[in-house]
């Protein structure tokens, strides 16, 4: 399915200025859909030729958005983006456009057998109509009218009114909206004056839990809620963005904590249809369990790094041991050994640090790889000179790829490093990476003499290759093949899925 901008990018000639607001009507309009217990649907007009002239408004208009409302039945069960409708069979979008004024049918308009009362309200930006919001609501199903419904309505009222004002949703960033509360969490109404003329049964429930106990309706929302908090400077700002609001200034989402313990975010939303000013939104939602849990999960977090790290730390005693046993050995081969075996406990070690210091257990192989690679020619014979390089980005991958991937990479490179040139003879050693969504492609290539004649990557009985090939098949679950390359050196080629994991 297309998107918001991929669709007025296509059909549309709406400069940035305007598809960003629109976007930002988007971002904002689940609001309008609770409050008026309706579909919303976002039409503009249809344009054939992007850079042709004249009035398109006699032809076909898009729906590029559609949003449904929670507090009540849909009116589309069916997905409406991307549809055309005629004028001749909605007129009220005309009639939006040319009148700049909210429209309303006058009988309502049957759907797939469900009456459905169609208003439309211009969506005006920097003076001009640059689309057409279409509030559609079921009428299938009764509704009593009550002081909620009432409060509902008369709030989603003004708010169109704003945006066929073009005052709503305002000029300002509004980067929190998705984390703002909804009209279903607690909604408060205030007059021009602060004062409570409505406060929802969800509203009243985080007041009670602030420590006020009475009703809201006719209380000055903003000294009130400046001495349920108990930091001063919390205190005062939630004030101020109320008061503020009254005052017609937008404001953005803040959170706050009560004497009594509860956290409770706040919104305000300044009402000003016709740039009259009819008081605030005041959407609240008492987050008291989500922050224990948030505290909870930081909690866990710091223990689970805390782990790594003294993992790394005994891992780092581990390889030190074992340099100072390989100082007291005479035989070289022991050494040699012991040697390798500090370079795999090191490699191990690298990645516990690595993890000790991420919040979501994952890994930057490229930062990683970048501080292994250097090790890897410490145990190479000390007459050669080889360089060992890496291209490509091997990107972030999760702690349990992490590990046997280093393991891995480090091990083949260290084969090459080894066993690829002649005593005293340089070369060159790359790891190489492709990575797409499904699949990581790492290759280890090098230009030494090759393999040897008859050589079996099933068969071999180096500790290494041994090594890789059981990270290989159980942890990594992917696949390793070794080959000559043209004209000469070996290649060693490792795919690994990364997606579908189990």
């Amino acid at each position: 399915m297309s998107t918001l901008a991929d669709l007025l990018a296509e059909h549309t000639g709406l400069p940035g200025g305007a598809v960003d607001h629109l976007q930002k009507v988007v971002a904002e309009w689940q609001l309008l859909s609770d409050l008026s217990f309706a579909d919303f649907l976002l039409w503009v007009p249809y344009v054939q030729d992007l850079d042709g002239e004249g009035d398109h408004l006699d032809g076909e208009f898009l729906c590029v958005a559609h949003a449904r409302p929670t507090t009540a039945p849909t009116a589309h069960p069916e997905d409406v983006v991307g549809t055309f409708i005629k004028v001749t069979d909605h007129p009220q979008l005309r009639r939006a456009v040319v009148e700049r004024r909210i429209c309303r049918e006058e009988d309502p308009h049957w759907y797939l057998g469900v009456p459905v009362r169609r208003e439309t309200i211009p969506v005006v930006y920097d003076g001009d109509v640059i689309g057409v919001l279409s509030r559609e609501t079921n009428l299938a199903v009764p509704r009593v009218p009550s002081p909620l419904e009432i409060a509902y309505l008369g709030s989603a009222g003004d708010l169109c009114q704003m945006v066929a004002d073009g005052t709503f949703p305002s000029m300002e960033p509004t980067a929190d909206v998705h984390t703002s509360p909804r009209v279903g969490d607690g909604l408060i109404r205030v007059d021009a004056n602060g004062a409570v003329i409505f406060a929802s049964p969800n509203a009243l429930s985080a007041y009670h839990r602030m420590g006020h106990a009475a009703d809201l309706v006719g209380m000055r929302l903003a000294p009130l809620t400046r001495s349920l908090i108990a930091d001063p400077f919390d205190a005062t700002e939630v004030a101020q963005r109320v008061l503020a609001a009254v005052d017609g200034q937008p404001s953005m989402r803040t959170e706050a904590e009560s004497r009594r313990g509860a956290v409770v975010l706040f919104r305000a939303l300044p009402l000003r249809p016709l740039d009259n000013p009819a008081g605030a939104l005041v959407l609240v939602r008492d987050v008291t369990e989500v922050k224990r849990r948030d505290r909870a999960l930081l909690s866990k977090d710091a223990t689970i790094r805390e782990i790594h790290h003294r993992v790394k730390n005994n891992l780092q005693t581990v390889a030190a041991l074992l340099r100072l046993q390989s100082r007291r050995t005479n035989s070289a081969e022991a050494k040699a050994a012991l040697a390798e075996s500090v370079r795999r406990v090191a490699a191990i070690a690298m990645v516990h640090e690595t993890l000790s210091m991420s919040v979501d257990e994952r890994v930057d192989l490229d930062k990683l790889l970048d501080k292994v690679i250097p090790v890897v020619g410490d145990v190479a014979v000390a007459e050669s000179h080889v360089k060992v390089r890496r291209v490509g980005q091997f990107g972030i991958v999760s702690a349990e790829l992490a590990t046997p991937l280093v393991m891995v990479v480090s091990e083949l490179a260290q084969n090459a490093v080894e066993h690829a040139f002649p005593a005293g003879q340089g070369g060159e050693v790359t790891i190489s990476a492709d990575r797409s969504a499904r699949w990581l492609d790492v290759a280890i290539s090098d230009d030494g003499r090759g393999l040897p004649r008859g050589f079996s990557l099933e068969r071999t009985d180096g500790l290494g290759l041994q090594i890789v090939r059981t990270l290989v098949e159980s942890e990594l679950r992917g696949s390793l093949s070794l080959r000559r390359r043209q004209p000469r050196g070996t290649e060693a080629v490792l795919r690994v899925p990364l997606s579908h994991r189990r």
